[in-house]
């Protein structure tokens, strides 16, 4: 049985929740700690993936990631290339829907973090940046442990974003959601079963350590 799809989602996984991870850390500190006009609509944005439908989002990520598309146009003076069908493009797009399931975990802990703390590096005179990694991020270890957890699991069974914007083209865009429901079609039902059952297996280890982490802050 093949097994690149599976290794195409894990790498997928693996790749977008390291950037996801350097995008989200600011962007929840941001909605956390700094007040601006329009915050809510900022926020608002930001979980915006979690209501759409995975189509639409895929259907507007196509539209903005394709050859006319400012994304697609910058891309190609950049390498040459398109970011439509490639694996680029499908890590592009597993970032974008799963970037609210890393900002809320973050959001929590910063702000469960003492405001003293801040208060005191402040008096200091730390600046914002010497803040953020020697204050904010060590007291909110757990946070981010559990928007990693989050954001890869979700990546790992993604299938409507990534369909709409990678295809599925095998040892490239074809990752495991794609090729189990491809084996459905043809009536392959026990490389789905397998995959499938691979899936579960990964998915319930990754529940027992969401709620290991959730636990253990809680009792912090």
């Amino acid at each position: 049985m093949d097994l690149t799809p599976l290794y195409l989602s894990a790498k997928l996984s693996l790749i977008s929740t390291v950037i996801l991870l350097c995008v989200a850390m600011p962007l929840a500190a941001l909605l956390v700690f700094v007040r601006f006009p329009g915050r809510f609509l900022a926020d608002s944005l930001v979980n915006l993936p979690l209501v759409l439908p995975p189509t639409v989002l895929g259907f507007y990520l196509l539209v903005i990631m394709g050859p006319d598309g400012p994304v697609g146009r910058a891309w190609a003076a950049l390498s040459g290339g398109t970011m439509v069908f490639t694996f680029g493009g499908i890590v592009l797009a597993a970032m974008v829907h799963s970037l609210p399931f890393a900002v809320q975990p973050l959001k929590t802990a910063f702000e469960k973090i003492d405001r003293r703390l801040l208060e005191m590096a402040d008096v200091l005179g730390s600046p914002p940046v010497a803040v953020f990694f020697r204050v904010i991020l060590p007291n909110a270890t757990g946070g981010i442990a559990a928007s990693a957890v989050l954001a890869f699991a979700h990546t790992m069974g993604e299938f409507g974003v990534i369909l709409m914007v990678g295809g599925s083209i095998p040892g490239r865009t074809r990752v495991a959601s794609i090729a189990i429901f491809e084996y459905v079609e043809a009536m392959r039902y026990r490389e789905a079963a397998v995959l499938s059952l691979i899936l579960v297996i990964i998915s319930y280890t990754i529940l027992l350590l969401v709620n290991y982490l959730n636990r253990n802050s809680r009792h912090v």
